[in-house]
């Protein structure tokens, strides 16, 4: 029997998503974020959600870009960090150690240690409540050839990306692949045609 808990923020499962903008002063600002994903197939967009409060939520009005960094599990300590200051008043790369790389297609960094980026120019914004969602479309996707499968896409046990438990406050690695999508449901599509 299920049990009713009420209207929360919980889905399994969250990505954790670094959001990296420039601001005014064309200075370097990440954040982590876990409200977010891919939203729209043609064009390719992808969509984050902050609230207004935050330093990168002026920095994706200011310049219209911004870039979602895919981190590997070995950054789970940079990615909290990254969401526990204000890039108003901290250097996050300087404290991380990490190093910002300017796109040349949008006006936003991206973090050159972390594996898998998606370069991102605004097309939308939605005014939701607490949080603003951003809707951008993706105009590049930079992923490290090391963590690349035969047909030249990102391997998700290469990459290793972190997930994040709302209901808890912890972070996750991903498991083992368990079927390959369109085709482990062979069976049931075969006996209903």
């Amino acid at each position: 029997m299920k049990k009713s808990i009420g209207a929360k923020t919980i889905i399994y499962p969250s990505p954790v998503l670094i959001v990296a903008t420039y601001d005014k002063k064309e200075k370097p600002n990440a954040m982590t974020a876990a409200w977010g994903g891919i939203c729209c197939s043609e064009p390719p967009c992808v969509t984050v959600s902050l609230r207004k409060a935050t330093y990168s939520y002026g920095n994706i009005i200011e310049n219209k870009a911004y870039t979602i960094n895919i981190p590997s599990e070995k950054y789970v300590k940079e990615c909290d960090y990254f969401g526990s200051v204000s890039g108003k008043t901290a250097d996050k790369f300087s404290a991380t150690g990490l190093t910002p790389i300017k796109s040349d297609l949008v006006a936003a960094p991206y973090i050159k240690e972390f594996p898998f980026i998606l370069e991102c120019k605004l097309l939308h914004t939605f005014e939701i409540g607490l949080h603003t969602q951003f809707v951008g479309e993706i105009v590049d996707v930079k992923v490290d050839e090391s963590v690349m499968d035969g047909n030249g896409n990102p391997d998700i046990e290469k990459v290793k990306p972190i997930i994040y438990a709302t209901s808890s406050k912890t972070y996750h690695g991903i498991g083992k692949k368990i079927g390959d999508a369109w085709s482990i449901g062979k069976d049931i599509r075969d006996i209903n045609k």
